[in-house]
């Protein structure tokens, strides 16, 4: 040990030496370096095959490639009979497939260094897959397996049970979850009114046929996307005309949601009530959209500044001068290919909670009836594209952004046309989206101690 350090000490001496009698850059000083050539800029390509799957893809010659399959598959298109599939369905997606064990996607997943995860939403699964550029072929290979080679051995899935109750415990914890998926219940007769977690009463019951059948209805090329980053057009064209063909076809018709709107309250000892009060709102990808997105900026959509609050939105500032108690509030958008939902949440004290949900619905009449300044309208656009943005700087948020639009419309709308569609929207646009929050009809989710929360029709 001492003798290799006395050789590391020499060398850190000679190097000290020579470095103090001479500059060693002087014999690099004449030298230029190097200009590789720069790689062009890629446009997204988009393209439809004759069985109806889309392909989508964009070299961004990055070292990691990245490959989705979106299928039209979340949890509106379940039945009464498979409530839950969906969510053993996110769960299954590492069993056994007719090409390969478990065992084996594991271990070859793992060799190369890559990754294999699933997603799901009420209208989306999405299967992706991620490793070094040289390794795709080989892990596309497995992904193709998880999405159209299932087996669904019953004692496999038997063994998820466990994994879904863990998922329904985790989700019953969290207040926030628990309120959204109630207003989702309250708010339609069908379809997105089915909730993301398998329901209590479906534990354990969800067969392999079920999975079976689930699969070979909406796991269709009619209803599938399939979307690359960093890798080749062609190889997606290869991928989809040959592997993914076994799945041909239009798949089960789609009902559409019937919004309703109504009340469902969960009372408990929680001093905490978190209140959600909502209205229908509107289809992704309308103009109409783009406008309650603004507005949502304007109300507030939550801090710009990590552990900060938004002093800036007008539901902070209004229910601020309504209450001296602590509370949250922020405004609630989601879009859906069908539908959608715009309001307000809200966190309060349980002696508090009345005076911060009238104060929150109070600002948005205020924009209805024309509260709201072309100042306020700017800096909600420049949020909005600036989250717009950033969102799209990660692999992550890229692909789901191509995948999304891909799978919805076919096509693939670049940055600049999406900014430019925020920027078109006015302020009586935003005035209109507004209106029709206070005009529509209302659908509330509240849980937690709610002596002093009014009921929808008070508010």
């Amino acid at each position: 040990m001492r003798g290799i350090q006395s050789l590391n000490t020499i060398s850190k001496r000679c190097y000290a030496a020579a470095r103090r009698s001479g500059s060693l850059a002087e014999p690099l000083s004449g030298l230029k370096p190097s200009k590789g050539a720069p790689l062009p800029p890629q446009d997204a390509q988009v393209s439809k095959l004759p069985n109806g799957l889309v392909i989508a893809s964009l070299e961004n010659y990055s070292p990691v490639s990245s490959v989705g399959v979106f299928v039209k598959a979340g949890s509106r298109y379940e039945t009464v009979e498979n409530q839950g599939v969906s969510h053993v369905l996110r769960l299954a997606a590492n069993l056994t497939t007719k090409g390969a064990s478990a065992f084996k996607i594991c271990r070859s997943v793992e060799a190369i260094g890559g990754s294999l995860s699933v997603t799901s939403s009420r209208e989306t699964m999405v299967y992706t897959a991620d490793c070094l550029r040289d390794d795709i072929d080989s892990l596309m290979e497995f992904l193709v397996n998880v999405t159209t080679a299932q087996e669904f051995r019953p004692w496999e899935v038997d063994e998820l049970t466990p994994r879904v109750k863990v998922d329904n415990a985790l989700a019953q914890q969290c207040p926030q979850i628990g309120v959204i998926e109630k207003l989702h219940e309250a708010a339609y007769k069908n379809t997105l009114s089915n909730s993301l977690y398998c329901p209590d009463y479906m534990v354990g019951r969800v067969s392999s046929q079920q999975l079976k059948s689930f699969v070979e209805d909406h796991f269709t090329t009619g209803r599938m996307a399939l979307v690359g980053l960093g890798v080749n057009h062609s190889v997606l064209r290869q991928v989809g005309e040959g592997l993914l063909s076994a799945r041909s076809g239009v798949g089960a018709p789609v009902a559409k949601s019937v919004y309703r709107g109504g009340e469902l309250r969960v009372q408990n000892k929680d001093e905490l009530v978190h209140a959600l009060i909502a209205s229908e709102g509107a289809v992704t990808g309308s103009a109409e959209a783009n406008a309650f997105s603004v507005l949502q900026r304007i109300l507030g959509a939550g801090p710009h500044v990590k552990r900060g609050s938004s002093i800036t939105s007008k539901l902070s500032q209004g229910i601020a001068k309504a209450t001296t108690q602590p509370f949250d509030a922020t405004a609630f958008n989601v879009s859906y290919s069908d539908s959608g939902l715009f309001g307000v949440y809200t966190i309060a004290q349980a002696a508090s909670a009345g005076e911060v949900i009238k104060a929150a619905i109070a600002q948005v009449r205020g924009v209805a009836e024309g509260g709201v300044s072309e100042a306020d309208i700017t800096r909600a656009k420049n949020q909005l594209k600036a989250e717009y943005l950033m969102s799209m700087e990660s692999s992550e948020g890229l692909l789901e952004e191509i995948g999304a639009q891909a799978l919805t419309a076919g096509v693939y709308q670049a940055p600049d046309a999406v900014l430019k569609a925020i920027d078109a929207v006015t302020q009586n646009d935003v005035v209109k989206a507004a209106k029709k929050f206070v005009d529509g009809k209302k659908t509330m989710s509240a849980s937690g101690h709610l002596i002093n929360t009014p009921f929808v029709d008070e508010v």
